[in-house]
């Protein structure tokens, strides 16, 4: 499988980028690599580790999109950027999957203009795996489009269902729409009109879901408007935060606390690896001719791991063909 990783993107690229491939490359034996960026920067970076140097490949890009660049313009001004040279190498089929840890908003609009959409698919939207009580949840829209119409949902349904079905081998995903309350009646003219879309969809739709629920464990893939959906994962992520400071503060008070945590670390340990994004890989953009993954900013070398391992189930699964297929059975009346 073929994998084309964005290597100046993020806030510890090269180095960590660079750390992650080559162990993907150690644990993933039919895993091919191109790496965008400078190349005699990314060459050094490599000569630090041992691999399979006829497993990967440099394309030499002398420009770096800033996370501060307006999108659009960075996409049709910096044309030799790393970023822009992997989205054209993945529309030439260069390789299946694009990763990068750079500007989302660049990635967006670069898959929109360069990659381009299925045929059929109203708006492309990012899907990012969040941590659930009792497994993981998809989040579709997580910021691609602020502005929705209920269409626009319907297909993120269907897309977000496909997704959980083939790559987490989930028979029947759950599938919830993000309102201000369980019953039909709720919500506003978006969501109760993307309700009765949805309910058309051929997906496990379950109905409304309310912002206590979200990952309570009863849904599979949440559905919701891009401006919502990245409101909610910047919440979630920065409830994470406050909790294991709260958390950490409060074992630290006392003696006896002290005592109570050492004999808890075991516990505590698990459920920060389970809240923990470098064990999640990236955030989808589905509805793309092609896989395109957004990883997270700062993330680390095992990050990059992740996100790797999550590409190779993506190729596996032909999730852009199962997209691809079940988007052209389904008419949309907006």
């Amino acid at each position: 499988m073929k994998v084309i990783v964005d290597a100046m993107g993020g806030d510890n690229a090269p180095q960590a980028i660079i750390e992650g491939c080559a162990m993907a490359l150690k644990q993933m034996p039919s895993l091919h690599l191109t790496l965008t960026g400078p190349k005699d920067m990314l060459s050094a970076e490599l000569a630090k580790y041992q691999f399979d140097s006829s497993r990967i490949n440099i394309v030499d890009a002398t420009e770096v999109i800033d996370m501060a660049e307006p999108p659009v313009e960075a996409i049709r001004h910096k044309r030799d950027s790393s970023l822009v040279k992997g989205l054209r190498l993945l529309s030439e089929g260069e390789g299946s999957v694009f990763i990068t840890a750079g500007s989302t908003g660049a990635m967006i609009a670069g898959a929109t203009l360069i990659v381009r959409r299925l045929p059929g698919v109203r708006r492309p939207a990012l899907a990012p795996t969040l941590p659930s009580k009792t497994g993981r949840v998809l989040l579709i829209d997580a910021g691609a489009n602020t502005e929705c119409r209920p269409s626009y949902l319907a297909q993120f349904a269907l897309m977000g269902s496909i997704y959980m079905k083939k790559v987490e081998g989930i028979a029947s995903p759950r599938v919830g729409l993000v309102s201000n309350g369980s019953e039909e009646e709720k919500g506003n003219e978006l969501t109760k009109e993307a309700f009765k879309m949805i309910r058309q969809m051929p997906v496990n739709f379950v109905g409304n879901a309310e912002g206590r629920d979200l990952i309570s464990g009863d849904y599979d893939v949440i559905v919701c408007d891009g401006f919502t959906g990245n409101v909610v994962l910047k919440f979630l992520e920065g409830v994470a935060g406050v909790l294991f400071s709260m958390i950490k503060k409060e074992l630290k008070s006392s003696l006896r606390t002290k005592i109570g945590a050492a004999l808890a670390m075991p516990a505590f340990r698990s459920f920060k690896k389970s809240m923990d994004y470098t064990e999640y890989g990236g955030a989808l953009l589905l509805g793309i001719n092609g896989g395109v993954v957004k990883a997270h900013g700062s993330s680390n070398a095992k990050a990059i791991l992740s996100t790797l391992r999550q590409a190779a189930s993506f190729i596996e699964s032909d999730v852009v063909g199962v997209i691809r297929e079940e988007i052209s059975k389904v008419v949309l009346s907006d």
